[in-house]
């Protein structure tokens, strides 16, 4: 059996078992997520054992949304959980969410990471930066515009173009310089790239450890998954070879995602499910679920673990994420019109 059948078939499986037990079952949430389930389970453990109410997971890795809309009415989905804006602007603008007007929740999450009519709320907040080689990059700071410095020429790595951190990134970028210096900037980013935009973000810091590339750029959660590797040596040893540089903006802000929930439009159990939502936001669940996951709580003031800590001083851009989501279409065309995945010109 393929892989992506096999999957398929653990999907359906789970979800079969889901309609079966739990659809009508008090006391339980079900939730839909593309977060892999042991990034979860800590924060989902902590609520059960606060409220009593139990939690069952569906994880796919492709097709959430679809699947919602496939199911309609019925659908047992209580809860989405996801990275990315982009994802949960699409389970909004896919119409598998309801609005939830909270005050609690709006008191916990600052505008900027939250959706405007309540359909989705952030949670968790990570920075796109860039890791740079401990031996070979004495830089202690740097700006997105300097990433287009001829400086850098055939030093710099990255993963797709089109891949959603990028295409966030990219949006910001437009939503702070408008399209015609984005463009810019992205051919100065293209023309300094040492190979052609492949695999995830942690394999870039193991490109400058094998030193094929001086920098690179990635997300902050991967550089503490990489040191705190404990089951991969190497994984550990590429975290270990970088430093973490926070490049910002003009206004001196650097440019971040987040991971996030939303009230299924069909919410079988919704009262327990929005109970859930707003445990998730609240001060102990955010900083269970920032801590396991290396990332940043989204309220002000909520302090990171120790590890993210040592990466340095994050001042997060409060450009409001609607704004990068709905620039997302124009940055994807962008680097296909730049030829950003083609690599370097030769």
């Amino acid at each position: 059996m393929k892989i992506g059948n096999a999957r398929t078939l653990v999907a359906g499986l789970a979800l079969a078992a889901l309609s079966a037990t739990s659809a009508l079952a008090d006391g339980v949430v079900n939730i839909y997520t593309y977060r892999q389930p042991d990034l979860i389970k800590p924060v989902l453990d902590a609520f059960t054992a606060e409220t009593g109410i139990k939690t069952e997971v569906l994880f796919l890795d492709k097709g959430l949304e679809e699947r919602i809309l496939a199911e309609g009415a019925n659908s047992p989905a209580d809860v989405i959980m996801t990275v990315d804006i982009a994802r949960l602007t699409s389970a909004k603008d896919k119409g598998v969410t309801q609005a939830l007007v909270d005050e609690e929740l709006n008191k916990e999450l600052p505008a900027e990471y939250r959706d405007p009519e309540g359909h989705w709320f952030g949670l968790t907040k990570r920075a796109r930066v860039v890791y740079a080689s401990k031996d070979r990059v004495k830089d202690t700071a740097i700006t997105y515009a300097d990433l287009a410095d001829p400086k850098w020429k055939g030093k710099i790595c990255m993963r797709s173009g089109q891949h959603d951190y990028n295409l966030a990134l990219f949006s910001a970028a437009l939503a702070h310089w408008g399209p015609e210096k984005t463009e810019a900037w992205m051919k100065g980013l293209k023309a300094n790239l040492a190979k052609k935009p492949d695999g995830g973000d942690r394999p870039q810091a193991g490109a400058i450890a094998a030193g094929e590339c001086d920098i690179a750029i990635g997300n902050t959660y991967y550089v503490g998954l990489m040191r705190n590797n404990e089951k991969d040596p190497k994984e550990k040893e590429w975290g270990n070879a970088i430093n973490v540089l926070f490049p910002t903006f003009e206004n001196g802000l650097t440019h971040v995602n987040i991971s996030g929930a939303a009230l299924a439009k069909n919410a079988p159990h919704r009262d327990d499910a929005v109970k859930l939502i707003r445990f998730l936001a609240s001060h102990p669940a955010q900083q269970v679920y920032a801590e396991k996951n290396y990332e940043y709580p989204v309220e002000p003031g909520l302090a990171p673990s120790e590890t993210v800590k040592s990466f340095g001083t994050l001042n997060a851009d409060t450009l409001p994420l609607v704004d990068i989501a709905k620039g997302r279409k124009a940055a994807s065309e962008m680097v296909d019109r730049v030829g950003l995945d083609d690599g370097p010109s030769s």
